[in-house]
């Protein structure tokens, strides 16, 4: 018996604008058009097609992540692998026990407790009541709101909605989880948890479909991403590659607006120490962060600046060119200036540049995008912390080193045996 996955194959999905059905004289005219044009492939008046011929398969244990600009369709594909909707053409499958977070408070009835909603929710997943009472205690604790279970959900905030309904989702054994943006509005404390949760359950072999603008938690969690955009898929591989050609598709459709900035960020590279693009970078290796520029007049000493941040939001370093007691002059021109690392010591993990174009003081932005950029940073290392420092042990050839247990003396002083 094969395990479960996800199938999404040739779905279209089309919407009309400004479409309600909030009376029966809505609804009776809107079913009749549709069966009067049955599965017709051409669009009538102020419809529009969501998602143009999409096509992926997700297999057991993989993390898919789902990225594009708003609007591009990403909740939509959601959506419709949780048969909320139903496609105009394609097929959409999923096989297996589902656990599903796609909006705050979605498939929760208000009237009813936190409580009741863990064991109605559970129910819908096919679980058995005594099933859901062995997670029971693990899903409140999860999600932080032991002293509100026995409150109407609708009195919940959004935040607490959220972690319930994560929690819920990923504590009632699914074997496909599927996440949509909504983890947002929990903490920071939160979304460390949920991350470090989704690891568990990928290694575990859940399948894991998490749709997020937040580029350096994809980074993190995902080992594939696709790229939608207007509906159609732009790009299917590994997520740093997918996260590169985001920026690209993006970059060149704001290079056709008018900038408001006399100078302003025409778009930001990473390179090693052999001048390769990478989106990867070992431990103590050399990295190379280009940053191209365009202007509009002639631009006196301006600064450019860098930030790095790690993935949960740590400051890990921030340098200027003022900083540096660089003077660029005038520019008058497009181009690019390089800040070269020589050795970066950063540890393990998912981080992401922030770059800016700053006045001559440093004070005053020209130009700034905050966490644009993701990168990751692989090691061997396994020390704690946040930087790798380069250090040895050494331990004297006459005196070689001994670890005993520790006892107490008469006086009760702590002392080791030699």
């Amino acid at each position: 018996m094969n395990r479960p996955g996800v199938t999404f194959n040739g779905v279209w999905k089309k919407f009309r604008r400004g479409e309600r059905h909030d009376s029966l004289r809505d609804l009776i005219p809107s079913a009749v058009r549709a069966l009067v044009r049955g599965g017709s492939d051409e669009l009538a008046a102020e419809e529009f097609w969501a998602l143009h011929d999409v096509s992926f398969d997700v297999a057991p244990g993989e993390a898919l992540g789902i990225i594009g600009p708003n609007g591009a369709g990403k909740s939509t594909a959601l959506k419709l692998l949780t048969r909320i909707l139903k496609p105009t053409r394609g097929r959409c499958e999923v096989r297996g026990r589902v656990g599903a977070l796609i909006e705050v408070a979605a498939g929760f009835h208000p009237d009813l407790t936190g409580r009741e909603n863990v064991y109605l929710q559970g129910a819908i997943m096919g679980m058995k009541q005594a099933e859901i009472a062995r997670k029971f205690e693990e899903i409140v604790e999860f999600a932080g709101i032991t002293e509100f279970i026995d409150t109407p959900v609708k009195r919940y905030s959004s935040g607490m909605n959220a972690r319930l309904g994560f929690a819920i989702a990923a504590h009632l054994d699914p074997d496909v989880l599927l996440i949509d943006e909504v983890l947002s509005v929990g903490d920071a404390r939160f979304q460390e948890r949920c991350v470090e949760r989704m690891h568990a359950l990928r290694a575990s072999g859940v399948l894991l479909v998490f749709v997020s603008h937040n580029l350096t938690a994809v980074l993190d969690l995902c080992n594939r991403a696709v790229l939608i955009d207007r509906g159609r898929v732009r790009f299917d591989g590994h997520p740093a590659a997918a996260i590169q050609e985001y920026r690209r598709v993006t970059s060149n459709r704001d290079a056709g607006r008018p900038a408001d900035a006399d100078i302003h960020l025409a778009g930001v590279e990473v390179f090693d120490d052999r001048g390769r693009p990478v989106q990867a970078i070992d431990t103590g290796a050399g990295l190379t962060v280009r940053i191209h520029y365009k202007t509009s007049r002639p631009i006196e000493r301006p600064h450019f600046a860098v930030d790095i941040h790690r993935g949960d939001g740590v400051y890990c370093h921030g340098t200027n060119t003022r900083l540096a007691r660089l003077d660029l002059g005038t520019i008058d021109r497009d181009g690019h200036i390089d800040l070269v690392i020589p050795h970066l010591r950063l540890l393990p993990g998912c981080y992401s540049l922030s770059v800016g174009i700053l006045d001559t003081h440093a004070v005053k932005p020209h130009d700034v995008q905050f966490h644009a950029y993701p990168f990751s940073v692989t090691s061997t290392c396994r020390d704690n912390g946040l930087v790798s420092l380069e250090h040895t042990w050494r331990v004297p050839d006459a005196q070689p080193a001994r670890f005993s247990p520790v006892r107490k003396d008469r006086t009760d002083r702590k002392v080791a045996l030699r």
